[in-house]
């Protein structure tokens, strides 16, 4: 079967050849109909798993078709079949700028997107490059849906990359969007992903600043979330390591996405250090406001002699 498919696929080169010779009463070559057998051919040599010659008929196919952008993006999938992945997303690129030029952008952005998740787990940086290229096409055609989900994709690889300073400003960008959608729910998760990767940065005026500005979008002030976000900001200014890891572990913060869950689980008070409540204030707390007045009455007592 793989050798019928093979020279079949021989045959159609050897066509597109002859449609691209020139004689006495031929002046021109015949670039259509050799893309056609150009494409012809690697779709065979690709049923025969040939995917380097699929690759080659592809790129001969572009070339014929005047920079064919789908033939491109052909060949490119041909080298991710070859596991040739930095190869394949450089053919994918390229196609990609050949739609924007063409004045299709939609087809470029997916282009792109699809190009991001071919190279994700070889090359992280690639990916958030290409994902935000996808995202700033999306973002200049008003598909703003289609934006956030680039843009969402590209915060979650750098924050899992450590990539902490450019993760903040993509979840800012991310963020400004949402409230421009008026979609206010997701602007207050996005607030607590903030907050979270400024303090991972040791920047506190940053993550105070952030749940300060977020006031102003409507509905944050009295949230569930803000008020999680102020009692992690005393914890941390406080170095209280339990009132920190208590908001972090709570279902608000472990059921984000899990790369920011995982930074909530991961948040160390400075110096690391855990500041533990003592047991008299801590028996006071379960008692109530009496025990309180009761323990401070007794402290005086025992002094009320003098130290003699």
């Amino acid at each position: 079967m793989a050798a019928q498919k093979i020279n079949e696929a021989l045959e159609h080169i050897a066509k597109a050849e002859k449609y691209l010779k020139t004689g006495f009463l031929k002046w021109k070559p015949d670039y259509d109909s050799a893309a056609t057998e150009y494409g012809k051919a690697a779709v065979a040599f690709k049923n025969a798993k040939q995917f380097d010659q699929a690759r080659e008929a592809c790129l001969r196919e572009a070339e014929a078709h005047e920079n064919n952008k789908a033939a491109y993006e052909q060949a490119g999938m041909m080298l991710k079949e070859m596991q040739r992945l930095p190869e394949a997303v450089q053919l994918i690129e390229k196609a990609s700028m050949m739609y924007l030029e063409n004045g299709t952008p939609d087809t470029a952005a997916i282009a792109l997107e699809r190009a991001g998740k071919l190279i994700e787990n070889v090359s992280p940086e690639k990916a958030v490059q290409l994902y935000q290229q996808a995202a700033s096409v999306f973002e200049n055609e008003e598909r703003l849906r289609q934006a956030l989900e680039m843009l969402g994709k590209a915060s979650r690889l750098l924050v899992r990359g450590r990539r902490l300073d450019e993760a903040a400003l993509s979840l800012q960008k991310e963020k400004s969007i949402y409230k421009e959608i008026e979609n206010y729910p997701t602007c207050y998760k996005k607030t607590i992903a903030q907050v979270l990767v400024h303090l991972h940065r040791n920047d506190y005026v940053a993550a105070e600043r952030c749940v300060r500005e977020s006031y102003s979008i409507p509905g944050f002030n009295g949230s569930e979330d803000c008020a999680a976000l102020e009692q992690l900001l005393e914890g941390y200014d406080q170095q209280d390591q339990d009132q920190v890891s208590e908001v972090c572990n709570s279902p608000l913060f472990k059921y984000m996405d899990n790369d920011y869950a995982k930074l909530g689980l991961t948040l160390v008070v400075p110096g690391g250090g855990i500041k533990k409540k003592s047991p008299n204030a801590a028996q006071d707390k379960a008692r109530g406001p009496a025990a309180v007045a009761s323990h401070a009455d007794e402290e005086e007592d025992e002094y009320s002699g003098g130290l003699c």
